[in-house]
């Protein structure tokens, strides 16, 4: 019997049994005879939300519409742009995790171990904080310098600014605004400067302040 059939018959039932229970009180029925003990009655009305795959949960947690262009959601559009938000993966020219960090990189904000980094979701959502601190304060003139400009078809922002300096480094992006769109680093799989500068323009990232020394710790 699948679950709609045991459905109808289940309803009906009961209340044959309450109405026999309410005409014969003194009569022999016993209710512990009907207990529903044993059967399967987990299932979903038509109303209820199913995600189809795991894939889906993940994409409907990040981009809900609450995130909008706040700084969560620089981050996480960011993440599922480098990685489709995955901490523990690693790509063919070996960066590392959510964000896609390279070893070089991690050094400069005090991130010695790899592995550890790898395995560490706290210690990645702390690095991409410090990551942007740093290109933030390299990169401090540059923003005050271009920000709301045009520059080689694109309307330069602070988080696309930064955006762009996690993908190429704060010396690309420096030659890409300096030279009004004539130097555009692309890396290995063809994602450029200004695509990112692009992408990634208008979101909020006062919550970043610029700092010389970012280091993480925990």
């Amino acid at each position: 019997m699948n679950k709609h059939s045991f459905k109808n018959f289940l309803i009906p039932f009961t209340i044959c049994v309450l109405v026999a229970l309410a005409l014969y009180p003194d009569s022999q029925l016993n209710p512990d005879q009907y207990s529903t003990e044993g059967l399967e009655l987990n299932y979903h009305t038509s109303g209820d939300i199913a995600m189809t795959s795991q894939e889906e949960v993940i994409q409907y947690n990040m981009f809900t519409p609450h995130l909008g262009k706040s700084f969560e959601g620089f981050k996480e559009a960011l993440a599922f742009k480098e990685s489709r938000g995955d901490y523990f993966t690693v790509n063919t020219l070996g960066y590392l995790g959510k964000y896609q960090f390279g070893t070089e990189t991690l050094k400069l904000i005090g991130i010695y171990h790899p592995n550890k980094f790898l395995y560490n979701p706290e210690l990645q959502e702390k690095a991409f904080v410090a990551n942007a601190e740093r290109n933030k304060w390299v990169l401090r003139k540059d923003i005050k310098r271009f920000e709301g400009k045009l520059i080689g078809g694109v309307k330069v922002s602070e988080s696309g600014i930064l955006a762009a300096a996690h993908l190429a480094g704060p010396g690309s992006v420096k030659k890409f605004l300096r030279s009004y769109g004539g130097q555009n680093f692309s890396d290995a799989y063809g994602s450029s400067v200004k695509y990112y500068m692009k992408k990634f323009s208008g979101y909020d990232t006062s919550f970043i302040t610029p700092d010389k020394k970012a280091r993480v710790t925990l």
